[in-house]
């Protein structure tokens, strides 16, 4: 993957796959200038993933990295500390109400392969996470490259989903995963249909819009429709078009929901060590 613009930065941004994803270090966040945040804007459209090294942030300065990008997303899930709403920056941890690592995580749907927020008329645009603490071993997170899987579809597939429209729904990942305690019911968004292969705004790349929260493809028998759904998640998460951030302390890793599916991965002994990230996303627009 080749950078579109040649202006050097004044901190070094470095490959890490031929996947996806760059590494920045060099770089205060929390001091990051215009010039900088233009920088990172542009390796997050050509790598789709920037994972930026050893930083010291706040809360502050997540929310005024991310607005940046876009208005912050308002969530729907309850936090479990006094049942309200997440906040814009909250937490995703596997620890219980004392603190302490649990094997049951509040959010199981982070484990499953998914873009955020794609049950909404407007999907998410970026996701960050910092990592405040992370297990000796594992831990990681998962990430598949929807514009290189829909490439590497083969043209009668790709004239398939020609205009078709998929289903996405937060219900349908509630009853698959039996987690309907994690959100008062009158706040569960109602389904909506995307484009199965949608057109990135800013670059114009086609990719794949296929995940969990997939549940049903408009003018399709439904036997089929979750058949071809399955088929194409599988076709996506091949290894060949995935990256898996090994994280590092004090990581902070934002990433492109328009180009992106990830999931967290649970190869870690989740009852003795905590896992704990600090987390917000952005808005995004309706995908066409």
């Amino acid at each position: 993957m080749t950078p579109t613009d040649s202006s050097q930065p004044s901190f070094q941004i470095n490959p890490l796959s031929t996947v996806m994803a760059a590494e920045v270090t060099g770089l205060n966040l929390g001091s990051a200038s215009q010039q900088d945040m233009e920088q990172l804007h542009r390796a997050f459209l050509d790598y789709h993933l920037v994972v930026v090294r050893n930083q010291s942030i706040t809360d502050d300065d997540i929310e005024r990295f991310a607005r940046y990008f876009g208005p912050l997303e308002i969530n729907q899930v309850r936090n479990n500390e006094n049942g309200g709403v997440l906040p814009p920056v909250h937490t995703i941890a596997n620890v219980d109400s004392e603190g302490k690592p649990s094997n049951s995580p509040l959010l199981r749907s982070n484990y499953q392969w998914h873009s955020d927020k794609a049950y909404l008329p407007e999907p998410s645009l970026m996701t960050m996470l910092y990592g405040l603490e992370i297990p000796p071993v594992g831990g990681d997170t998962q990430f598949a490259n929807m514009e290189s899987a829909y490439e590497a579809l083969p043209e009668n597939i790709k004239q398939r989903l020609e205009g078709r429209q998929v289903v996405q729904s937060f219900g349908h990942m509630l009853d698959t995963l039996g987690q309907h305690n994690i959100i008062d019911a009158e706040l569960v968004p109602p389904p909506i249909t995307h484009p199965i292969v949608r057109t990135h705004p800013d670059t114009g790349r086609k990719s794949l819009f296929v995940g969990m929260y997939s549940c049903g493809i408009p003018g399709m028998d439904q036997a089929e429709a979750e058949a071809l759904i399955a088929s194409l998640l599988d076709h996506a998460t091949q290894d060949r078009f995935t990256f898996t951030q090994k994280w590092q302390p004090k990581d902070f890793v934002f990433w492109d929901n328009r180009s992106l599916l990830h999931r967290a991965i649970s190869n870690y002994e989740m009852g003795s060590h905590r896992r704990i990230l600090r987390r917000c996303v952005v808005r995004g627009r309706a995908p066409q």
